[in-house]
């Protein structure tokens, strides 16, 4: 049986619309999926839901399929032009130019002239059929191995069938419902290899710039498919995947093979992030938990956020410096590489959910306000 999940709000607006989904396919969300974004002046006021930099660019997505560019420092935004119209719930540049972003229906869109203009390269109409031919194959490959399995194997190798059939009717149904999961996270090793996790255990990965995608979830042990939060690569090269009921998982070979960590809480982790120091990562996510390892997440410690706001994105830089943020306009920030962090609540106490350390030293926050320049310490300016 799964956990019943809990996320915050402006990360997952439309997911909160899930059941709604399974009650009709009237709910065409294959239409939003096709349908442009529409052009508004206020896109920068609206709810973004992450930033990175392109470059000495900053693109910014959020709801209704915005995607805003800056090339100012934040001060001016221009809207991209975008073939969706889908809630876009992360962006990545390994490059500045090429970058992807993600979002509601699974979907991925690419860019290469740093956010301009976007295309789409997949939807959850491609992730439920990919994750179908996934199960027939492991549904072969174990029939076969069971005609030659001496006894003691055998039941073994049943139950794992049982197991992928089961999996197969799962996704069979998913593809009879339509692209309702979503993709929450994505990132790029170089402008090649990149990895998109997501909703109910939904995990890919990609070795030529997106023209294809493949299911990589059972790379990892999440039978009960919890959601995949985020992801992230920490000075040194290890990648970590957070997600819910306290997952933890670590990658130190690309993303080929994977280990789940002993985790130090039980709860939903919406984040992860290095500390600029080798080695190093933070998971952060419900009720103000904040935890950091210095050993590739062998051992952790709790670090008191002084607050019990859910943790959403942090974004680190190789002084040491670390902002997190999250829900009721919290951020937090260290200068010691994640040992102490001080904290600030917003005056507007509106959700932050990503964040961008500007060239003056002051942060570019992004969220259910839109668009916020802060002094360094999160105060207002």
């Amino acid at each position: 049986m799964r956990h019943c999940f809990r996320k915050p709000l402006t990360k997952l607006l439309v997911f909160s619309l899930f059941p709604v989904l399974f009650l009709s396919k009237s709910y065409a969300l294959d239409d939003v999926l096709d349908a442009p974004s529409m052009k508004t002046n206020l896109a920068a006021e609206a709810l973004l839901l992450d930033v990175a930099a392109a470059g000495e660019r900053i693109v910014a997505v959020g709801e209704r399929g915005h995607i805003i560019y800056s090339d100012d420092q934040g001060v001016k935004w221009t809207q991209a032009q975008v073939p969706v119209s889908v809630s876009l719930t992360a962006v990545y540049f390994p490059t500045d130019t090429h970058g992807w972003a993600v979002g509601h229906g699974a979907i991925i869109l690419h860019s290469s002239d740093a956010g301009e203009t976007w295309k789409k390269q997949f939807d959850g109409n491609k992730a439920n059929q990919e994750v179908i031919d996934q199960s027939e194959k492991s549904i072969a490959t174990l029939e076969s191995a069971l005609e030659s399995a001496p006894e003691s194997q055998q039941e073994d190798l049943e139950m794992q069938l049982e197991e992928a059939q089961f999996g197969l009717e799962d996704s069979q149904f998913d593809a009879e419902v339509g692209p309702s999961k979503p993709l929450l996270d994505i990132l790029f090793l170089n402008d090649q290899e990149g990895f998109a996790v997501g909703a109910y255990g939904f995990f890919f990965k990609t070795e030529d710039g997106g023209k294809s995608w493949f299911n990589v979830s059972d790379r990892i042990d999440n039978k009960d498919g919890f959601h995949l939060n985020a992801i992230a690569q920490v000075t040194g090269g290890s990648i970590f995947i957070a997600g819910e009921a306290g997952l933890v998982f670590r990658s130190n070979d690309n993303g080929d093979s994977w280990v789940s960590l002993d985790s130090p809480y039980d709860g939903s982790f919406f984040g992860t992030s290095g500390t600029g120091n080798v080695n190093e990562v933070l998971v952060f996510g419900l009720r103000g938990n904040l935890y950091r390892s210095i050993d590739l997440g062998a051992n952790w410690i709790r670090i008191d956020s002084d607050n019990e706001a859910t943790l959403i994105a942090a974004k680190d830089d190789a002084d040491g410096i670390i902002t997190v943020v999250g829900n009721s306009g919290i951020v937090l920030v260290s200068g010691d590489s994640g040992e102490s962090f001080q904290s600030v609540i917003r005056e507007n106490r509106k959700a932050v959910n990503s964040v961008l350390l500007l060239e003056n030293g002051n942060l570019l926050l992004v969220g259910e306000h839109g668009v916020d320049i802060s002094g360094p310490s999160g105060r207002n300016l």
